[in-house]
């Protein structure tokens, strides 16, 4: 039985190519075959994985998200998201959130909580983002990486779901992670 059929694909895998090493991720194309044997070239990204990390900080005024502003080159702009990393080599994803949350924070978590998983762009990209829920926290000052042009902003729990609502934030991890953890019922209001 074809590997493809348990996933319910109608094309098998004749060949890939590495196009591109990357720093981060690889570029390949990938040469499939449809079930009467017509070929197709498709160009994919492997991304080794990442993490997204919803931290919210209990204070006197109330539970506020811990937001970074990011500058993305892609889209030309500085973009409000929940922190996030891509895994090293080897690195389990918990290590992994742990890490990136000081790195681009400064706050360390005392609790950390998977609250799931899911694939950022299956349409071009095979990586797997893994979300948590971060509380507890300590802060113990940013590690920023030398490229890395990231600032802090904290929202209340009600203010940083109506910028998801208004639009202001377009990251769809910071977006998606937001959803999965309203609906769990962690983010309260203040």
């Amino acid at each position: 039985m074809d590997a493809n059929a348990d996933q319910g694909l109608s094309f098998r895998e004749v060949s890939r190519e590495t196009l591109h090493r990357g720093r981060k991720f690889d570029f390949e194309r990938v040469t499939l075959a449809d079930e009467r044997g017509r070929a197709m070239a498709r160009e994919v990204v492997r991304h080794p994985g990442a993490v997204c990390v919803l931290p919210v900080l209990e204070g006197v005024a109330g539970a506020e998200v811990v937001f970074v502003r990011v500058e993305r080159f892609a889209v030309g702009r500085v973009m409000l998201e929940l922190p996030a990393g891509t895994l090293e080599a080897g690195e389990e994803p918990r290590a992994c959130a742990g890490r990136e949350l000081i790195e681009e924070t400064g706050y360390e978590a005392g609790r950390l909580e998977a609250i799931g998983s899911f694939l950022t762009t299956p349409g071009m990209t095979d990586e797997r983002m893994h979300g948590f829920f971060a509380t507890d926290l300590r802060h113990v000052g940013q590690r920023l990486e030398e490229d890395e042009r990231i600032t802090v902003e904290r929202r209340p729990v009600r203010a940083a779901l109506a910028a998801a609502e208004r639009g202001e934030i377009e990251d769809a991890k910071s977006l998606c992670l937001l959803l999965l953890a309203a609906r769990r019922g962690l983010l309260r209001d203040a």
